[in-house]
């Protein structure tokens, strides 16, 4: 059977990137903090990750008023909601990916699109959102086939690390767009969801969408939508890069936690 993650894996740079993602994981998992606060460091992690998200997609709002529970933009709402909703997700994944995207789409888009579009793909002619400016999405069968040719890679074995398949989940999701809305909140959080279900990150401490916030987001996923080797390459580099900002962040919490 091909692996086609596999040949990713083996583009160039790309086993570099990976290792140093998992080596900076490994130093962060050893924290003592995390002996006793795991779930408040994975707590404040997935709320600077939604924030993140939410900023990601035009709509940046501070830190500290979403813990007062001050913002009631849709946006964020959705961000909020999406990251809460993946710990419940994690053991339909690998199983029934398509049914966890639409679980995803429902919570993100709440009070973005009318209740009887929420987690359902969209048809052709639809408007589609681009707040990253990527272009035209795809639509009709080619849509289908690269949704299909997802869902078959997420429930496929490989040999490629889960960064790997995190990053091809990520950049597919953004660039198809498949609901139209709030796709790009449905991909980051899949992109996390795949890190914690295929072992790299499995408590998802990782705040891995502030790490994207804080790099050429937008860029990365042109690169991938060039379709060559290179640009492949390069987008899974920077979801590594990604990865190490976000044990930052979250190395950050912990100290924090630490000093009291």
């Amino acid at each position: 059977m091909s692996d086609p993650l596999a040949v990713i894996a083996e583009l160039p740079g790309v086993s570099e990137a990976v290792e140093e993602a998992r080596e900076a994981v490994d130093r962060l998992y050893r924290h003592r903090v995390l002996r006793r606060r795991s779930p408040a460091v994975s707590a404040e992690s997935s709320l600077r990750g939604a924030r993140a998200s939410a900023a990601l997609e035009g709509v940046d709002v501070p830190l500290d008023a979403l813990r007062r529970d001050e913002v009631s933009d849709p946006v964020v709402q959705g961000a909020l909601r999406a990251s809460a909703e993946m710990g419940r997700l994690g053991g339909t994944w690998r199983t029934a990916p398509r049914q966890v995207l639409a679980r995803l789409h429902t919570v993100a888009a709440a009070g973005l699109v009318p209740e009887a579009d929420l987690g359902r793909p969209r048809g052709g002619g639809q408007v589609v959102s681009d707040p990253l400016g990527l272009g035209a999405a795809p639509e009709g069968e080619e849509l289908a086939v690269r949704m299909e040719g997802l869902v078959k890679l997420l429930m496929s074995p490989t040999k490629a690390p889960a960064l790997v398949l995190a990053a091809i989940v990520h950049a597919e999701l953004a660039v198809l767009r498949p609901f139209g809305t709030a796709d790009g909140v449905v991909a980051r959080t899949a992109e996390r969801l795949t890190l914690v279900e295929h072992g790299l990150d499995p408590k998802s401490l990782a705040a891995v969408e502030v790490g994207h916030l804080e790099l050429p987001y937008a860029d990365g996923l042109r690169s991938y939508l060039s379709g060559t080797g290179e640009g492949v390459a390069a987008w899974v580099r920077q979801c590594a890069s990604a990865v190490v900002l976000g044990v930052r962040e979250t190395t950050a919490i912990c100290e924090a936690l630490q000093r009291g």
